[in-house]
Order: C-alpha cells, then structure tokens, then sequence
C-alpha cells in the first residue's frame, strides 16, 4: 500500500527554518536534486516502458555520497524532511511497480527483485532522517521500511539481505524504551519483526539464534492474546519443519520441545482470553498443538502417551471435546502399538458413524489397521468399509486403495487365499459394484480391474487355480459389456480357461473358451481348445484345433512350437507329429523361420521313434531331409561348421540304428530302405569328412543288399532287375572302400568282408557274371580275414541253389580242405562234409569223364584217415566212402572195365578196412575180390557184377 506523505503545519514552518549559511548546503540540495531526479523517473514513467537497469545502482551511489556528508546539523530539519519526503515517494512508486507487476507480465528490468533493491533504498534513505522533528514515530516508521523490506527478501529467498534488513530495523527499535510503547500497532511491530528475524535464522539454518529470538520474544507480548497466538504458532511451524525433515531420532526430541513451547503458550493464553471467540480460537491452536504431540509420541512409540494425550483432547475438562478426524487414527495407532488389536478395531469401528472423518483419513486408518493386523484384520476391514458405503458417499478410488491393501503383498498361499475371499465378497457387494458404473471413474474402474486381475496373475502363479479363478471372474465385473472392452472381456474368459484347466474342470474350461471365441476368435482361442483336446485325449480334435490356428489371421510358428512340445509333454505322439508336419510346410514359402528345418525335422524323427510301429514314418521323414538336404546344399540345410556335422551325423546314425532295430525285428524291406540312407546323409559331407565315415557307409551298403536278399527269400517274391543293377552297384562301392589300403578300412569286421563276399557272389550270379564270381572268391581266400569256415559256407553256397558253380564250390571247399587239414587239430566232421561234397560235385559237375579224379578224392580221404584214432574220423562218413567206393565198381564191371572195376573195389577195401564196424563188410569184400581176382583171366561175357553194399 502507499504510504501519505507528511505535511503538516509544523512540517511546513520547520521547512521554512534552515541555515542557508551551511558550508555543506550546497553539497547536500546536489545530492538531492539528483536522488529527486531519479526518483521522478519512476514516477513518472509509463506502465509499458521499462526502467534503466542502471537506476537501483545509481540511487545507491547517490545515498552513499550523501550518507558520507551524514550526520546532518540538528539545525538543517529542513534537509532531513526533503531526504524523509523523497523516500516515501520512492517507497509509493516500489507500490506502484508491484501493483503493476501483479496485473500484468513484469519486464524484464521489474522483477520482483528489482523492486525490491528499490524499498531497500527507500528504507536506507529514511534511516539517514531518522532523528527529523517534527514527524510522529520516527523511528517506529524507519523500522517499518525495514521489516517490510526484509518480509520482500525473504518471500523472495534473498535470505542475507532479509536479515540485514531486519537487524537495521532491530538496531533502531533498540533506541526505545519498550515499557513506554503503547500503540497495540507499535508493539505488534516488536514482535513480528522478532519473528521474523528467527524464521530467516532458521532459514539459514543458524537454529540457535532461530530459538534465542523466539524466546526472546516472550517478554513482548503484552498480554495480548494475538500475540501469544502468533509465537505460539511460530513455534509450531518450527516444529512442523523439524518433523518434516526427519534427519534422526533426536529430531523428535527437539520437535517435541517446541511443541511443548507451543502448548505453554496456549495455556497462557487460554488464561488471558475475554471473549468467547478468542477461547475458541486459542482452544483450537492448543488441540492441534496437542495432535502433533500425539504424533510425535507415536513416531517415538510412546504410546502410552499417545492414549494420555488423545484422552485429554476429547475430555477437554468436562467440555465437549475436540472431534478432530486425526484423533481416531491416533488412538488406533496408538493401541496398535500396545498390541490391543479390540481396541483399535473399535476405534475403526467409531469411525463409521463418525461422519465428520474425511474419506481420506479413515481409508488411511483402514490400511494401517489392516497392515498391523494382517489376515485376521481382513474380515474387519470389510465389515468397516461396507458400513461406511451404508452411512455416507464412498469414493470409487477409496474402494480402489481399501482392495489393494486387503490383497496385500502376501505371497503365503494361505494368506492370500484369505485375503482374496473376503476381497472377492467385497467387490461383488452391489454397493461396491455400483460405485464404478459412472464413465466419470473409469480409470478407478481399470485400476480396481488391475488391482484383482493382478492378484489372480499372483495366485495363478502359486498354482492356487481356484483363488485365481475367484479373483479373475470377479474382475470381469469390473469390465464394461460394450464393444471398446469386447477384447478385454475375451482375455477374461481366456484366463479363466486356464484356470479351470488347471483344476481339470474341462467342462467349464470349454464354456470359457467358447464365450472367448465368440468375443475375439484368435489362435489363443484355438490353442486353448487344443489343450483342452489334449487333456481329454480327444488326438482327432486336437488335430483339427491345429488346423484352425493356421488359418488365424494372428497365427504365427511359435503356436506350432508350443503345441508340439504340450503334446509331447501329454504323450499324444500323433498330435505332436501333426504339429511338427505343419511346421514343415511352411518351409517353401522362403519367408524366415524361428527355427531351421533340420531342427523340425530331427524333433519329428525323435518324436516318432518314441512310439512303436512308427518305423515307415520315421523313413518318410528321414528320406526327407535327405531330399532336402540334397536341394538345398548341406551348409544350408544342416549348418555350417561343428554343428552341422553334428546334424548330419545325427541323421545318419539313427538310420543306421532304425536298420539294424528292423533287422533285429526281421523286418528286411525296411531294414534296407533304412541302411540305403546311411550312405546318401555322409555322401552330402566333404571328402574329407567321407573318409572317416567308410567303415559306417562301407557297413550300410554290405548290409543293404542283404537285407535285401533275405527280404526276397521270405516272401519269396524275386528282385526285379532294377533292384538287382542297383544292389550290385552297391556292392561295388562297398568293394572298392574295402580295397582301400587305409587304416579304417582295416576296423571293418571279417564277418562283414565274408557277407560282402556272398552278396556279392549272389549278384554276380544273377547277372550271369560267372569269372567275376570265381574272381571275388579267390580275392577272398587271398585275405587275412578268409578263414576255413567263411570258405566251406561259401562252398556250400556255390555247390547248391540256381546259380550252382562247379569251379568256385571246387575252389572254396579244396582251400577250405587245406585249412581243416593246417590245422593243429582239425575238425574232422567239417573234413568228412568237405570230401563228400567235393566227391558229389566232382560226380555232377564231370560225371564219368574224369573217373580219376574222382577216385583221387576217395583216396585223399583214405590218407586223411591213416593214422587216426578209431572213432576221430565220423564212422558213418567213413562208411559212406567205403559203401560208395565199392558201388562205382559195378558199372565198370558190367562195361567188362576189369581194370576200372579192381581201382575202385581196392579203394572201398582199403576205406572199409579203416572204419569201425565194418568188419562184415570187409571179409565180405575180401572174399569177394578174391573170387574176382580167380576169374579175371576167364572174362565172361557181361563178366560177374560185384554185389552192391548197402
């Protein structure tokens, strides 16, 4: 506000009076005139137009060089009256700017700051008039200036210049004699000013003065009741700060002390108050001074003071006591503390019908009181928060914050299975639902909506499915039924769908997910109801769930993986491998895949293989990756480096296992057909990779085309000619590793060379080959690893069936013969079966062209069996060359061959004369040679045929 210029008559007559003979006279109406100059600039200047920036420092310039011609001649009134009438208009144009300011934008140049240097220089020039005649108070209204000036600082944060200001106005009152102020104005003065001074102190964190001031302040109150207010509440905000800034715990000592000031103060004044009025006002101050003590006990847990001092509050010596809402809380808190749960449960219960409790504080209480007792609170909490919804308007958000808090942070399953029942009986109460129904508290309405889907997400995660299923459902009631919220709602029942699978209630599972579908048809849907086909063991519509989710406008490969790896996990193989094939077929379309076909392709093979009788698709998807393989290149296909050796490797060594499980099994065809692919996975590797797997391909190809052969001899069905051309190629890969002169060449089993050896005999045969027949077997008896058994099977092979060969079932049985014979201790049986059958096939093979020959082998074995043991050599073998020896002389007999006919009846004497048990035979024989050898010379027509032995 502006402040009246002086001007009264004696003002005017003391103006008149001056010593115009000063020697300084001159030097201070410059001085003047200059600071006048200046002052008429801010007077006078319009609104729009800023100040100079240099007008603060140029006043002060001109008020030092006048301060330095200070102090003025007591003579000279008329001097300090100009200095005393120009620092009121300065202050009245300081007005003028703040009004200015406050209606319009300040420029730059009129900052609050700016003019505020201005009332400082107002203040300072009236400082330097301060012992002028004439003017009422003068000193009072010099410190008025600088009180003001300080208050603008301070506002301001300028907290050095606030109080300087306010020690020049301390200064100047000093001069007084307090006990004869008697203006109410003048005194009132003293004490802001004192007040004023400690808050900048405190500000500035000097708290020692801060205080010293306040209780300096005590001796100018006056016995006013204002006053006594006002210190009183100075220091209670002191107290409210210290509170505030929560530095330690010596904190709530010193609050406590400035609280208690407080108190005194009250009391105090409480005694010196007249009217009605101020009783009450100073009765109010007293009670909040109390509730923070209160508080502070509490933060102290003092709580038994707490209950004193909320106790007195609501007594209030026999009055109607204070009602104030923090009250409840306190007291609530308070036994809390105590461990006296009823007795904060009925403070809570008071604040129902306490209708003048804000919303705000009693859903605090509700979340402490919740907080300290925990679960068994829960039922309370409702009870409380349902009888404030049936007494006065409950908030959507305070319903909101009351829910949250029963939830909790709980991760116990018992404890939140208790929380989230009485939850679920809350929020379904109708008054609570229909807090919500307004559009105006729709983002309450998402927030309590989140608030229970999050903590069915919390017990879903427990795996505590029916709690979850409670809390999901009861926040659809949270959900609004129009088309904005189709898809919230759809998410809704897709969760609850889960929940029920979990509690395998399937039948409420699939109504779920039928509302969900018919909401929001997606892949989640249809993966859903593919879970539930599993879980029911219904493979037919799980299959076909995976055909709805391909045709999804959402669908991507990942559901494909998933529902792969659920039905593996539920054994549904056939569910799996429909899956997995799908997958496959995305693989043409050249788009990128999460996953590489071969990755696809090997689950696919180790998903089958889990199953029986799966042998015929686990080839087909074999054969497919080699097809793939084969067009796409093997980096591509199979990977580049380790890993994709590895996956080829992998391919071919269950090939190789799925051959020999099918050989085992005797199932030849898919044996073959297995162990033909062995060779075309290592054929896509390099050259280098080729010849460490030789021995493998060299295996798979020798045993394909025997599987082939005695899938031909079982079901008797003969290989066509493309399939004999495509073994025999075989078999000449196989030949061609074998002749390698490497060292795993040499790992490879004589067992394996010998089948090799017949298969490919049988081969040749088939094609008529007959040299390369008799070829490869003499190559074999070249071996090391040709022993005398491999040579008789191999003679044994050649000597019978379609394709009988004289020379190599010759050949083999003569050198399997060899061996026996080499031998330390040979096995005559073998021995016996070897001459028969080289004698039978002599017989067949030569017939009568070459009867020496034939006897030769008669002999050999009658060399064979000089020397040995009676019994070494088989009896009935033995018999049987002597027997058959003996016979061939009959037809050389009757052919009149004398000559022939005594060969062959002295080679079955001498064989007989070896066996055991023939000893009838023998003089029989004798005899009759004997009688043979008289008539020799007769030569009867058709001669004497020797009797046959039998």
């Amino acid at each position: 506000m502006r402040i009246a210029e002086i001007s009264t008559p004696e003002h005017r007559q003391a103006a008149a009076v001056h010593d115009s003979h000063s020697p300084s006279h001159h030097q201070h109406n410059h001085l003047l005139t200059q600071i006048e100059s200046k002052i008429k600039q801010t007077e006078a200047h319009p609104p729009a137009t800023p100040l100079t920036d240099s007008l603060p420092s140029d006043l002060r310039q001109l008020l030092t060089n006048l301060t330095q011609l200070a102090p003025f001649p007591a003579t000279n009134n008329s001097l300090k009256l100009h200095l005393w009438k120009l620092s009121y208009r300065l202050w009245n144009s300081c007005v003028d700017l703040s009004n200015a300011a406050a209606i319009r934008s300040p420029s730059s140049n009129c900052s609050p700051q700016y003019v505020a240097k201005l009332r400082h220089l107002a203040a300072d020039m009236l400082s330097l008039a301060v012992d002028v005649v004439g003017v009422p108070s003068p000193v009072i209204k010099s410190a008025s200036f600088y009180y003001k000036t300080g208050l603008v600082w301070h506002d301001h944060k300028i907290f050095n210049l606030a109080s300087t200001c306010f020690e020049r106005a301390t200064d100047l009152l000093s001069k007084l004699d307090v006990s004869k102020i008697s203006d109410a104005e003048e005194r009132k003065l003293l004490l802001d000013l004192n007040l004023a001074r400690s808050r900048t102190a405190w500000e500035i964190s000097d708290k020692n003065l801060a205080l010293m001031l306040l209780n300096r302040s005590k001796t100018l109150l006056f016995g006013s009741l204002i006053h006594f207010k006002a210190l009183a509440n100075q220091f209670l905000a002191f107290a409210k700060a210290v509170l505030s800034r929560k530095e330690n715990n010596s904190s709530f000592n010193d609050a406590l002390k400035l609280l208690n000031e407080a108190l005194d103060l009250c009391e105090k004044g409480q005694s010196i108050a007249r009217t009605r009025e101020e009783t009450v006002e100073i009765k109010q101050l007293k009670s909040k001074t109390m509730r923070f003590i209160s508080a502070v006990h509490l933060q102290n847990g003092e709580f038994e003071n707490v209950i004193k001092c909320v106790k007195v509050l609501r007594e209030n010596g026999g009055e109607v006591g204070d009602r104030h809402a923090s009250l409840p809380v306190l007291a609530m808190k308070a036994w809390i503390g105590l461990g006296r749960y009823s007795e904060a449960e009925k403070e809570l219960k008071d604040m129902v019908v306490n209708k003048g409790i804000p919303e705000g504080v009693w859903v605090s209480a509700v979340e402490t009181y919740f907080q300290a007792a925990g679960n068994a609170g829960v039922e309370t909490t409702k009870g409380v928060f349902l009888g404030l919804l049936g007494r006065c308007h409950v908030s959507a958000r305070a319903a909101v914050r009351v829910v949250h808090r029963v939830v909790g942070d709980d991760n116990g399953i018992e404890g939140s299975r208790i929380r989230a029942k009485v939850v679920a009986e809350l929020v379904s109460d109708e008054r609570v639902v229909a807090l919500f129904a307004n559009e105006a508290v729709a983002k309450e309405r998402t927030a309590m909506h989140s608030v229970l889907w999050n903590c069915g997400s919390c017990n879903f995660r427990l795996k505590d499915y029916e709690t979850s299923a409670e809390m999901f459902e009861k926040s659809m009631l949270y959900i609004p039924h129009n088309l904005e919220n189709r898809v919230l709602r759809a998410k809704g029942y897709r969760v609850l769908c889960l929940c029920y699978l979990g509690l395998t209630q399937f039948d409420r599972a699939q109504e779920y997910i039928n509302e969900a579908e018919k909401l929001d048809p997606n892949t989640i849907c249809a993966f859903l109801k593919f879970k539930i086909c599993l879980q029911t063991n219904d493979q037919c519509g799980a299959i076909s769930q995976i055909q709805t989710m391909i045709t999804c406008l959402d669908f991507t490969l990942d559901f494909l993986s998933l529902s792969a790896h659920e039905a593996v996990a539920s054994r549904s193989l056939p569910v799996a491998v429909a899956a997995l094939s799908n997958f496959l077929n995305f693989y043409n379309n050249g788009k990128p895949m999460p996953t590489t076909e071969v990755v696809v392709l090997r689950t696919l093979v180790t998903v089958l293989s889990q199953d029986l009788g799966k042998e015929a698709e686990v080839l087909k998807f074999l054969k497919q990756a080699h097809k793939r393989a084969s067009e796409l290149g093997a980096e591509s296909f199979f990977g580049k480096g380790e890993v994709g050796r590895r996956e080829q490797n992998w391919f071919a060594v269950t090939s190789w296992n799925f051959g020999a499980k099918c050989g085992k099994e005797k199932n030849y065809e898919l044996c073959a057909a297995f162990l033909r692919l062995v060779p075309g996975f290592y054929d896509l590797m390099g050259d280098g990779q080729l010849e460490e797997n030789n021995v493998t391909i060299c295996r798979s190809l020798i045993l394909t085309v025997s599987a082939m052969i005695t899938s031909e001899k079982l079901k008797m069905t003969p290989l066509t000619d493309a399939e004999v051309k495509h073994a025999h190629e075989l078999l000449e890969r196989a030949g061609k590793i074998l002749n390698l002169n490497s060292p795993s060449v040499g790992n490879i089993e004589a067992d394996l060379h010998f089948i090799y050896v017949l298969d490919a005999y049988d081969m040749h045969g088939r094609l008529n080959n007959l040299l390369s027949q008799q070829h490869i077997v003499k190559s074999f008896a070249g071996t090391k690893t040709c022993t005398p058994q491999y040579l008789l099977q191999i003679g044994l092979s050649a000597s019978q069936g379609p394709r009988f060969n004289a020379e190599v079932a010759t050949f083999a049985l003569g050198e399997c013969l060899s061996g026996f014979l080499s031998s330390p201790s040979p096995n005559y049986q073998d021995v016996a079966l070897i001459v028969r059958k080289l004698i039978a096939i002599a017989s067949i093979h030569k017939g009568n062209t070459d009867d020496d020959g034939v006897l030769s082998m008669y002999k050999q074995a009658y060399r064979i069996m000089v020397g040995l043991k009676e019994g070494e050599y088989p009896t009935e073998e033995g018999k049987w060359l002597a027997m058959t020896a003996w016979n061939r002389a009959a037809i050389p007999v009757r052919m009149g061959q004398i000559d022939v006919a005594k060969k062959w009846m002295d080679a079955g004497l001498e064989l007989a004369r070896k066996v055991a048990g023939m000893e009838t035979y023998q003089a029989y024989m004798e005899d009759y040679v004997a009688e043979f050898e008289k008539k020799f010379h007769t030569q009867i027509a058709g001669g004497t045929q020797p009797p046959i032995v039998q």
